[in-house]
């Protein structure tokens, strides 16, 4: 799966005013289908610097086969600028199937992105309750905000923004099938949810956060009824129904429908379905030292632990759900079928800008009813489910290496100094760490917005290219001239612009094939491909979620021998999460992230000796 988030160029120059969501989604271009022989011309470039020269000749055989006039190719191309003609977006159906609902993969790890923030300032219970209250007055005023349609709309460069995933984030769930997930949203239905879940010790509960005149529950109110639902969950729960959802895909799907045949069961589930949000009020984490603190937090954030720690504290397929351990941790772990990482950054940077004010104290309202207990009878086929969950869970824990470092010796200002991107010049520091540890460039994924379109959702930056290839073989052999990291971080600039105006090869190149199962029934030999297979296979996935707040995304890779690499720029430091599997031999996350910070600081002196640099 893809770890999909908007590119820094496009997100700080976003701009928001206020207007309404339909008008304002109207009036969004449609995705274009980009010429054919263009995405042939540069799917042939980007293979370059990954590909073998024999490889690559065949592979200029093929394309030329299939772009040639009369051509399955060109028939392709018709059939989806067709399909572009009748739907208000070709890709983003095809899109949301292919990298989310039939991936079967378990969604921890290696589809749902974590978020970790700054620690909070407690390492108790009241402390944990009293933040935790915090933070569902902040969601709930974003809330606000989406129900009325006033939420500000982002500009580009003058060009609005779809707003539509702010949308797909409340009140909505996975639910595992068989073969293929479906998302539903209560949100849209007629009588939208009034509650959230809250999940303590294994313990489900459900939280109405609305009075009964629809305003919302004061902080105090919100305290009481959280340490109510403390009460209610002193004893950690023997069986934790919420590992269930950590299983590979097609497993949860058979265990769902055997769990829900149970009526109790099943309007347990449902109940948390349909609530606003999960808040997951989580035991304190294992120890560790001061500096691996923030690695072992961030894996918290993402998988919880394991089945003795808090994995089982989390119902993986909702899609946002918050973190507060008792010790002061803090983040959240989202599902990520209906949103990309900007709209969830929005909503983490408005919820922690409202939790510095101070509440206006209200008249204390009438007394509020219980929380109400989420029940669940376990049958023996269940506990055997929960069992393997537990166990392959804590495979997966074992298997994951993550490495969530600071890098203090500077951030965006510097490049920006030099005039260059900085996204541009962290990407190109990856190449040349990548290069460093394992001798070769490697098909990189980098994930771009193109929300400038209705229903927007991502394009692929493919940061290896022939000129990062040439900077970084260049630059411990030789004194490396400053060109070449010029024309390796301009050729990174000109590809971003190109993927975010809907220019990009890879969703073309998935819809020609897509496009090839419809009307084909298989799909052409450029897809058979050895040279497509190495193109798909990315061993650096990578996102930049730029924050306000100084937090820091992770995931996990993509390919088994792969790394990823989230990273949140800031002016003077970047917070940087990497990735890697321990069963595969080659990887080492502590090595990348070592090797990265040091291609910074070299990348750095090489500007410093030449600094007349400018692009």
């Amino acid at each position: 799966i893809l770890y999909l988030t908007q590119s820094k160029a496009l997100f700080i120059s976003a701009t928001r005013i206020a207007g309404r969501y339909l008008a304002h989604q109207k009036g969004l271009p449609s995705l274009p289908v980009p010429p054919l022989q263009q995405t042939c011309d540069r799917y042939l470039t980007v293979l370059e610097p990954i590909v073998e020269v024999d490889k690559l000749r065949h592979t200029q055989e093929l394309v030329a086969e299939f772009q040639k006039p009369g051509g399955v190719g060109e028939s392709l191309q018709k059939g989806l600028e067709r399909r572009a003609s009748k739907t208000e977006n070709w890709l983003s159906d095809w899109w949301v199937q292919i990298a989310y609902l039939d991936y079967r993969l378990p969604v921890v790890v290696h589809s749902s992105p974590g978020v970790l923030l700054p620690r909070l300032d407690f390492s108790d219970r009241q402390g944990q309750i009293r933040h935790a209250a915090k933070l569902i007055g902040g969601v709930l005023d974003f809330k606000k905000m989406i129900d009325n349609e006033t939420l500000p709309v982002e500009f580009l460069g003058g060009s609005p923004l779809c707003m539509n995933q702010y949308y797909e984030l409340l009140s909505s769930c996975r639910i595992p099938g068989l073969k293929r997930d479906s998302v539903v949203n209560h949100a849209k239905s007629s009588s939208p949810p009034t509650h959230i879940t809250v999940v303590h010790n294994y313990q489900f509960f459900v939280l109405d956060v609305y009075n009964s005149d629809k305003t919302p529950l004061t902080e105090e109110q919100l305290y009481t009824q959280l340490e109510r639902i403390l009460d209610l969950s002193l004893q950690t729960n023997k069986e934790p129904i919420g590992i269930l959802t950590t299983q590979h895909r097609n497993s949860w799907g058979k265990a769902y429908i055997n769990l829900i045949k149970d009526e109790t069961n099943k309007q347990s589930v449902e109940a948390i379905q349909r609530s606003i949000f999960t808040l997951c009020l989580d035991a304190p984490m294992p120890k560790v030292s001061d500096d691996l603190y923030r690695s072992s937090a961030a894996i918290q954030m993402l998988h919880g632990g394991g089945s003795r720690w808090n994995s089982g504290n989390r119902w993986f397929d909702k899609t946002l759900q918050f973190i507060i351990g008792e010790d002061g941790s803090c983040g959240l772990t989202y599902e990520h079928a209906p949103a990309e990482g900007p709209p969830i950054v929005a909503l983490i940077d408005h919820v922690v800008e409202y939790m510095k004010k101070p509440e206006i104290v209200r008249s204390p309202a009438a007394s509020l009813p219980m929380p109400q207990k989420l029940h669940f009878n376990i049958t023996p086929e269940i506990k055997k489910d929960i069992d393997e969950a537990k166990e392959k869970m804590n495979g997966l824990v074992q298997d994951l290496e993550m490495r969530v470092t600071v890098f203090d010796q500077f951030g965006k200002n510097l490049p920006k100094t030099h005039k260059m991107s900085p996204d541009a010049f962290i990407q190109i520091a990856l190449q040349l760490a990548y290069y460093r540890t394992h001798q070769r460039c490697c098909s990189t994924y980098e994930s771009a917005s193109l929300r400038m379109f209705r229903l927007g959702r991502t394009e692929t930056i493919r940061s290896a290219s022939i000129n990062s290839a040439n900077f970084v073989k260049a630059f411990d052999d030789t004194i490396t001239c400053s060109n070449t990291i010029l024309k390796a971080v301009k050729a990174h600039r000109s590809y971003t612009d190109m993927a975010i105006r809907g220019q990009g090869i890879d969703r073309h190149l998935l819809g020609l094939k897509m496009q090839a199962v419809e009307d084909l029934g298989s799909v052409p030999d450029i897809f058979r491909d050895t040279s497509y297979a190495a193109a798909m296979h990315y061993r650096l996935s990578t996102s930049q979620v730029p924050a306000k707040t100084d937090c820091v995304m992770c995931f996990g890779p993509v390919v088994p021998d792969g790394y990823a690499v989230c990273y949140n720029p800031k002016n003077d430091h970047i917070n940087f999460a990497v990735a890697s599997f321990n069963s595969c031999k080659e990887t080492n996350a502590a090595r990348l992230s070592q090797a990265l910070g040091d291609a910074l600081v070299d990348m750095r002196t090489l500007l410093e000796q030449t600094p007349k640099a400018k692009l």
